[in-house]
């Protein structure tokens, strides 16, 4: 595939809900422009998009992929999308590399969930778009009847090509000439309609409807006309924004002869090349054995095979204008989300924005002995695909794994077992439940044993109450009842025991320690006697100073459609949560702000998900721990004493 100047390419992400026909669309396109001589399936596992063996398997986009189609002259470089909702984090990374989408739209289904998802991405990431009607040649297909819902749903730039007045009304709203000349009855001629039209797309004011028939291959060069005709080149490309080395705002334009710099958008890990990252070249050009610098690692890479990647079909790479994507491998210190450019006009270009896990699995490994075979093979999957987490919980010690909902989970799964012959398991996820007192006590350890030799003896008597620390000591010691170099002894040995509470083997928090007197041994006092003694003092004194457990409480903010406001409310009160407020957010969505205990959260992600039609979403971070109610705790307590005898 030979290169091609900014002006000549177009960059396309395809997105829409799952099944809407975004893969079978990009056979056709290949197959009309004679790439491949028949029409591969999803269901057979034949096509050039889904091409991984996870896809074939599953029947559906996991990954982004790059299908190049040249047609006319012009390059287009075609983004495939994932359409399930779990996948959300390639659809970010692809609107990183596009200057314009394509959203298809299922005939037969009118407008779902994911079409509404892709408009809203579209306008988050400012991408031009239009639709296009898929699957037109299925049975009891009522086209205009489609065509009316998005006008409904999306508002009045949302127009067809055969309906000359919507159409000359948006384009007139494009100049003040123009708006004008549509006023005073003049038509417009050729050349100010498609510069009209263009510059629409190209604001997000006009949203043509096309369509097509990928099994009949009907409309497909139409629509490839119009995405060279009125989309924005690569070149047109609003300026990109970056930060020089000192955190100055930098412009950069999409312009071969700039200094080079590009954004890794994806990154691909290759059972054969390694890892292939995914460049939008920006400014400048890329070549094969071009020094490179990544500012974020401080690092020069050297470029090396550079090729043009069609699905998993590679064709070389010589040369890389700005605006073109490239696959380069085996680049050492460099991810998604990095900035690579002439170190001597260092630029650096935002991050992806992920969003963050909306839920989490504890996992161990299947096979015992596993764990750093998991850990690696883990790590690499998250240069895959970053959108998913791996946290170890430092009280539970539990490992974690958070992603947008099972199946993105399941699929991480899949991948670790496939291409790193290991598995994990899901378990139980523990909740880091804490222990706290609500009153006070007054308490003696004495810690005395003599047996031959020098013996060991210590004595404290300790005051405990309650803090609004996590651990206060203090010591009032008078008249040398205990001598001043054991002190740090007690203390430590108070502080140890903070790490295993007396109810349920939890972290105890929020007491104040004072040590005020004590006895000594000449002979057989020493440190460890009187950590000791402070040991037996600590748990003698939580027991009587009114000891409770506390679970963690959760500051939720729920995003949801007007009509869903009464379900999420009511399954929120049954989770023991409360309510805090709410804001109207704009497209009669609701932000709902509310509390609630995390044990009760765990499977909020997958509930608010079937409550809402995928169409609520929500973000949840720690806020607090708060007295868990007695029935509850009892349920913690016996469980933790039956773990305990049976460990015994």
């Amino acid at each position: 595939m030979k290169g091609y100047k900014s002006d000549t390419i177009r960059n396309v992400a395809l997105v829409g809900h799952g099944g809407c026909g975004k893969t079978t669309f990009l056979e056709a396109a290949l197959l009309a422009t004679g790439v491949i001589n028949r029409l591969g399936k999803v269901e057979d596992g034949n096509t050039v998009s889904d091409y991984d063996k996870m896809e074939i398997e599953k029947g559906y986009s996991i990954s982004t992929s790059i299908v190049p189609v040249e047609y006319n002259k012009v390059k287009i470089n075609f983004i495939d999308t994932p359409g399930f909702f779990d996948f959300v984090g390639e659809v970010n990374s692809a609107m990183r590399a596009v200057e314009a989408a394509v959203i298809l739209v299922d005939a037969s289904a009118g407008i779902q969930v994911g079409t509404e998802k892709a408009w809203n991405t579209c306008n988050e990431f400012d991408v031009p778009r239009f639709f296009l009607l898929s699957k037109i040649d299925k049975e009891n297909v009522d086209t205009g009847k489609v065509v009316e819902q998005l006008k409904e749903k999306f508002g009045v730039s949302v127009v067809t090509f055969d309906d000359k007045e919507s159409l000359n009304e948006a384009i007139a709203e494009t100049s003040e000439e123009l708006l004008e000349k549509f006023f005073s009855g003049e038509p417009f001629t050729e050349e100010e309609f498609k510069t009209g039209l263009h510059n629409g797309i190209k604001s997000g004011d006009i949203a043509p409807i096309l369509q097509s028939s990928s099994i009949k291959g009907t409309g497909i060069k139409a629509v490839m006309d119009a995405i060279i005709k009125y989309i924005p080149t690569a070149a047109e490309h609003k300026d990109y924004i970056g930060v020089d080395i000192n955190g100055n705002e930098i412009i950069r334009k999409v312009d071969s002869a700039a200094p080079a710099s590009g954004f890794v958008f994806k990154t691909i890990a290759d059972p054969f090349l390694g890892k292939i990252s995914l460049v939008k070249v920006i400014s400048g050009k890329f070549k094969p054995g071009q020094e490179i610098y990544n500012p974020k690692s401080v690092k020069i890479e050297k470029l090396g095979a550079m090729f043009f990647l069609r699905g998993k079909t590679q064709g070389d790479s010589s040369e890389v204008e700005a605006g073109d994507i490239v696959a380069v491998a085996k680049l050492q210190f460099t991810h998604t989300g990095d900035t690579l450019c002439d170190k001597a006009n260092q630029i650096t270009y935002p991050p992806i924005k992920f969003p963050e896990p909306s839920l989490y699995l504890a996992v161990e490994p299947k096979v015992k002995g596993d764990d750093e075979k998991i850990s690696t093979g883990l790590h690499r999957l998250m240069e895959e695909d970053p959108s998913f987490r791996l946290e170890r919980n430092s009280e539970t010690h539990q490992t974690l794994l958070g992603g947008q909902g099972e199946i993105q989970i399941g699929i991480i799964k899949a991948k670790l077992k496939e291409k790193f012959s290991t598995e994990v398991v899901a378990v139980e996820q523990k909740i880091a439940f804490r222990e706290t007192i609500k009153g006070s006590s007054d308490v003696q350890g004495k810690h005395k044993k003599q047996s031959g030799g020098a013996g060991q003896y210590g004595d404290v008597h300790i005051k405990f109450s309650p803090s609004k620390e996590e651990f206060e000591f203090e010591e009032k010691l008078f008249g040398g009842s205990i001598p001043k170099n054991y002190v740090p002894a007690v203390e430590k040995g108070l502080r140890e025991c903070t790490e295993k509470g007396p109810l349920a083997g939890r972290k105890v928090v929020g007491v104040k320690a004072v040590l005020y007197d004590g006895s000594y041994h000449d002979v057989d006092s020493n440190e460890m006697a009187f950590k000791i003694a402070a040991s037996l003092a600590f748990k003698k004194g939580i027991v009587e100073a009114k000891p409770c457990l506390l679970e963690p409480i959760m500051h939720v903010e729920i995003f949801v459609p007007d009509d869903y406001m009464g379900d999420v409310m009511g399954d929120m009160n049954k989770r023991r949560g409360k309510i805090l407020g709410m804001e109207p957010q704009t497209g009669g969505i609701q932000k709902v702000m509310a509390e609630a205990p995390q044990a009760e959260l765990f499977d909020y992600a997958i509930t608010l998900r079937s409550m809402t039609q995928a169409r609520g979403n929500f973000t949840m971070k720690f806020n607090r721990y708060e007295e868990l109610p007695i029935h509850q705790a009892e349920k913690i307590i016996a469980k933790h004493k039956a773990e305990e005898e049976a460990g015994h």
